[in-house]
């Protein structure tokens, strides 16, 4: 009789777990998900969680633990983050990311990161009625203090820096559960 109710309850012991992870697996599947450097980015995660599964963006969380801005990033937010990819930093000049990753070079490195920050949730229906409402143009600042404007080119939205260079948005409307991600091809640079 003991042996039949420690089976039982181990059995009930299993389906409970089993049955938490399907149910934890099944929302998972039916979250509107987007595809970025090969995985999946799930808006139930934070940017942080779903940033380190892109293959794309090693160099971008290399650099958010190396600024020590992993903590912040995982906060409630809302944020807004405009993500260079890997080869957007491949752009940068030789030896500048290595340059930038150095312990001395931390608080340059928060606030080239910082600068790719917005307060806020802004997904690309608002960035574009922004544009429209600026004619054009829409000015933006960043949580670094600095200020980057969006614009329209075509159907393609293009954000520039204070020195002139623009990044094109290649997926737009990534959302976190602490914000929205836009993936951008350059990375933007404050005025030094």
């Amino acid at each position: 009789m003991k042996k039949s109710n420690l089976f039982t309850a181990t059995v009930f012991v299993i389906t409970l777990f089993v049955g938490h992870g399907l149910t934890a697996q099944n929302k998972m599947m039916k979250e509107d998900t987007k595809m970025v450097g090969g995985a999946a980015m799930y808006p139930s995660k934070n940017i942080v969680e779903n940033a380190v599964n892109s293959k794309d963006h090693t160099t971008l969380v290399a650099a958010v633990k190396a600024a020590e801005l992993v903590d912040v990033l995982m906060g409630e937010g809302p944020f807004t983050v405009f993500a260079p990819t890997n080869a957007a930093f491949d752009k940068l000049p030789k030896g500048t990311v290595e340059n930038l990753l150095k312990p001395e070079n931390k608080k340059t490195l928060q606030t080239v990161l910082t600068y790719h920050v917005v307060s806020g949730k802004w997904n690309a229906k608002d960035v574009l009625k922004m544009i429209k409402d600026g004619n054009g143009k829409a000015n933006i600042k960043t949580v670094s203090g600095g200020t980057i404007t969006a614009w329209l080119k075509v159907k393609d939205v293009y954000i520039t820096d204070e020195n002139g260079n623009s990044a094109m948005v290649t997926i737009a409307d990534v959302n976190q559960s602490n914000g929205v991600i836009h993936v951008i091809d350059t990375v933007l640079l404050p005025k030094s």
